[in-house]
This record gives structure tokens, C-alpha cells and sequence, in this order.
């Protein structure tokens, strides 16, 4: 059964940073292309990043320069470095396998002015 457990966010400062994991169970997670996707209060869901097996990345241009993804096989982990946090990167946080819809609960990430 496939599950992705995301978790790491919280309520930060402007400026601030934070580190969200999923932890993904259930498939072989070194051979799928994944990514980080968000949910802005009444919006719909907003691209991210994307990793690819071979640690290729890719970044939305609203957090290029202050997000960082990477994954790590062995743990079977993605994370996401989040630095200089603004306001608008409030959202809800999920990962997911690429083109899919994510199945987890999502983290939710708070940034206050």
C-alpha cells in the first residue's frame, strides 16, 4: 500500500525557514520521479518542485532561489529546504509521485508578517 507521510511544517516568521520530510512507504521509491506541491487557502494546487531519479531538480519560479529539494533513496525520503519564507508561501504542503494527485494529509506551513 502506498503511503506518503509528510510532515515539518509549522508557523514561522517572515524571513524565516523550515524543512518539510515525506516519508514515502509501499513502492519502490528510488525509481519515481517525485515532487512538492502546495495549496494556498481558497486556491488550487500550486506546483512546487520536482526530483528526478537521477536527483535532477526542478523549481516554480515563485521559490527558485529560497527552496531547496532533494531526496535521500536510503530513507526513502523527499525533503524541502524552505528559507527567506514569505507570507504567500502559506499553504498546505504535500508530496506525491509525479503525475499524481497527492494521497497525503499534507503539512501545513504558516508564515506570518
Amino acid at each position: 500500500q502506498v503511503e506518503l507521510v509528510e510532515s515539518g511544517g509549522g508557523l514561522v516568521q517572515a524571513g524565516g525557514s523550515l524543512r518539510l520530510s515525506c516519508a514515502a512507504s509501499g513502492f519502490a521509491f528510488s525509481n519515481y520521479a517525485m515532487r512538492w506541491v502546495r495549496r494556498a487557502p481558497g486556491k488550487g494546487l500550486e506546483w512546487v518542485s520536482s526530483i528526478n531519479t537521477s536527483g535532477g531538480i526542478s523549481y516554480a519560479d515563485s521559490v527558485k532561489g529560497r527552496f531547496t529539494a532533494s531526496r535521500d533513496n536510503a530513507k526513502n525520503t523527499l525533503y524541502l529546504q524552505m528559507n527567506s519564507l514569505k507570507p504567500e508561501d502559506t499553504a498546505v504542503y504535500y508530496c506525491a509521485k509525479m503525475n499524481e494527485t497527492p494521497r497525503g494529509r499534507g503539512t501545513q506551513v504558516t508564515v506570518s508578517s
